[in-house]
């Protein structure tokens, strides 16, 4: 399985790599910071200074109905933001 999922493409990670060259992914839940960097390097060419991680818990839920309590939750999550150098940038348009 891949270490990484998918870019995160918000405002706010879009107005981060403009001001400061970092990036957000999210990521496999069981990847450390090595394997992110190494991924982000290997993927996208350019050279990583700093790899930070946020882990999230799954959402539950219950939901009442005529057949009695339906208990259900989200997938557990975890997000890496990563610093680029200076002059490397991440272009996740490019229609290559």
């Amino acid at each position: 399985m891949s270490v990484l999922i998918k870019p995160i493409i918000t405002e706010k990670m879009t107005a981060d790599s403009e001001l400061f060259n970092r990036y957000g992914f999210f990521v496999d839940p069981k990847a450390n910071k090595l394997e992110i960097k190494e991924a982000v390097e290997a993927t996208y060419g350019v050279s990583v200074e700093k790899v930070r991680t946020m882990n999230y818990g799954p959402n539950r839920k219950s939901r009442y109905t005529k057949t009695g309590v339906q208990h259900g939750k989200t997938n557990a999550l975890k997000k890496a933001i990563v610093d680029v150098a200076e002059g490397d940038i991440i272009d996740f348009y490019s229609n290559l």
